[in-house]
């Protein structure tokens, strides 16, 4: 019988003081609090399976409420979400909610959101993002981004940005959001990587294509999690590891 293992992770890292990401994984959801062991959920293949992180915007107030938020709307709606079409749908509602929370409070107007992650369905994955989280592809063939990150080109010299474009919430005002989604066919022994970047931002591609490369599972992400605390741990660090069985 074909299942879907699913390892997450999250940490605060070692500078910020407050974790404000969040993550979901089917029904489960972890917002805002530490998880040094992987935990590792085990799902039969067939119906729609959702896997996000979402990033709180630093910077910015109560991001940890919204990326709370975004994955257990996430949670409640994961069960429909069964097309590229669905996905749009549960984002712009997603969307709203945050905007619709920070109505009337302003201890949370301008909280907002990254997310990015995959629906896993019978014979193909959806993989999807609003902001710079990111989904990879851990193929035969190396380390494959397939999300699109929403960020202006790194300032010369450096191989990173921190500023985004295009977020769950994130003004003052409603802003429209147009979701990245993009299908890929589903086999047995695939594996992807959806993940915040608390990872993607201190360790390298390469570095990330070795470690998955080695590793499977809960030791991969207490690995991947580990390169990214010796690489100095400068922001939270979520990230789910989605494999297909047999």
């Amino acid at each position: 019988m074909p299942y879907i293992a699913v390892t997450a992770l999250s940490h605060v890292g070692l500078i910020r003081e407050h974790n404000e990401d969040s993550v979901v994984v089917g029904p489960w959801t972890l917002c805002g609090t530490v998880t040094e062991n992987p935990q590792t959920l085990v799902f039969p293949l067939g119906s729609p399976l959702v896997v996000a992180v979402a990033d709180g915007l630093g910077g910015q107030p109560a991001g940890e409420v919204a990326s709370a938020l975004v994955v257990r709307q996430l949670a409640s709606l994961g069960p429909a979400i069964d097309s590229e079409s669905a996905i749009r749908d549960a984002l712009d509602v997603c969307n709203h909610s945050v905007y619709a929370a920070a109505d009337g409070h302003p201890d949370l107007v301008t909280m907002g959101t990254t997310v990015a992650g995959a629906v896993v369905l019978a014979d193909s994955l959806l993989a999807f993002n609003v902001g710079d989280s990111k989904v990879f592809e851990a193929g035969r063939v190396g380390l494959r981004q397939v999300s699109v990150d929403d960020s202006p080109p790194p300032a010369l010299g450096r191989r990173t940005t921190s500023a985004v474009t295009q977020t769950l919430g994130g003004n003052s005002v409603f802003s429209a959001v147009t979701a990245h989604v993009n299908a890929f066919p589903l086999a047995a022994g695939d594996r992807y990587l959806v993940c915040t970047d608390g990872l993607t931002d201190p360790v390298p591609d390469d570095e990330l294509d070795m470690l998955l490369r080695v590793h499977d599972d809960g030791r991969a992400a207490f690995e991947l999690w580990k390169a990214a605390i010796e690489a100095g741990g400068p922001d939270n660090i979520t990230l789910a590891l989605v494999r297909i069985g047999e």
